[in-house]
């Protein structure tokens, strides 16, 4: 499927100077929706994950339907003070500010098999601070997955040794 044809570009958003990639209309269509996330769901087989991780918000959006099309759990990834329990948390640079992610404490089996989806691999900080929560817990992260690549922003430097699964680049 074309996924292009569903992300509409919105320019100097969130702030001047940024050509956001708006993932809504995918969204809004229920069999593009469908599609990607059968396709995510695949790679999650691939790389025998046992768990699905996603960052606060829309790796939610992607992540809790592969979880439930494989039948594993879903472990979100929050900003600060939005976890109810005992928490692991991360600091990280963004392609316009800075960001901090966590994670419950126990959120992970040491050992388990993990799967990291979101939305967009741009500069990689989001998902590269995932990744190192995911691993201070002892878990192992048997790839990494988006809807969308920036080639420009080169955020796969950051996990050349990670599985990278992108549905559209640009």
């Amino acid at each position: 499927m074309d996924y292009k044809k569903y992300i509409q570009d919105v320019k100097d958003f969130p702030i001047d100077g940024i050509l956001f990639r708006d993932i809504t209309p995918l969204m809004a269509d229920g069999e593009a929706f469908k599609s990607a996330c059968d396709e995510l769901t695949e790679f999650a087989k691939e790389v025998n994950a046992e768990v699905i991780v996603g960052p606060e918000s829309r790796g939610f959006i992607f992540g809790c339907p592969i979880a439930a099309n494989l039948g594993v759990g879903f472990i979100p990834v929050r900003k600060p003070n939005k976890l109810p329990r005992e928490t692991v948390e991360v600091s990280y640079s963004l392609e316009y500010g800075t960001n901090t992610l966590c994670m419950h404490k126990d959120a992970i089996i040491p050992g388990q098999k993990v799967l990291i989806i979101d939305d967009l691999l741009a500069t990689g900080g989001t998902i590269k601070a995932a990744i190192k929560l995911v691993e201070e817990l002892g878990g192992i992260v048997t790839g990494v997955a988006f809807l969308i690549e920036l080639e420009d922003l080169e955020g796969r430097k950051l996990l050349d040794k990670y599985t990278i699964k992108t549905l559209m680049k640009y």
